[in-house]
């Protein structure tokens, strides 16, 4: 039923040194190699409390399940707003989950507001799922590229007011 493996026998006692240690084959990988390429365990998401009241912004790699208040700009790669959270500020992930209330602007490749959200700022997606209930005021406006914030790039000025306000300039300096 069972082989008994000849790994555990002893070899003869004409082979060299070498071949003493049983030698791995060549596509086998090595142990300690074999650690370093397991996957990471995803860490749990960081859970802010209902009682507790954070001033300043926050800034992850990972997840974020706000149920307390928050003043200050979020970015995380999924944040979660509980009913009883409050976000005054800039919130930006991968993944936007509202149950509570926001005000301040949501940048997110995926924005979901269920019936339980209030957000008060423009949102500016990839995709979005606004379900019915939920309340919202402000502007919402699709990007390829919703995490790029665009500051780098300056307002475009609109080609009507360009010329007036070199108008008034050249007015002003000749009075």
């Amino acid at each position: 039923m069972f082989s008994k493996s000849k790994i555990n026998e002893p070899g003869p006692k004409a082979e060299s040194a070498k071949s003493a240690a049983p030698e791995a084959p060549a596509n086998a990988p090595n142990p300690s190699e074999f650690k370093a390429s397991a996957p990471k365990a995803k860490p749990p998401a960081s859970i802010l409390s209902a009682d507790l009241h954070v001033t300043g912004n926050m800034k992850t790699t990972g997840d974020i399940q706000v149920e307390g208040t928050v003043e200050g700009d979020i970015r995380a790669h999924l944040l979660t707003i509980g009913e009883s959270a409050t976000i005054k500020g800039e919130v930006i992930a991968d993944d936007v989950v509202v149950n509570g209330r926001i005000v301040g602007r949501v940048r997110g490749l995926k924005v979901r507001l269920t019936s339980t959200a209030r957000v008060e700022g423009d949102i500016i997606h990839k995709t979005i799922a606004i379900e019915s209930g939920a309340h919202f005021e402000g502007s919402v406006q699709r990007q390829d590229d919703p995490l790029n914030s665009g500051k780098s790039a300056p307002s475009p000025t609109p080609a009507s007011a360009a010329p007036s306000a070199a108008r008034q300039a050249r007015d002003a300096n000749a009075s």
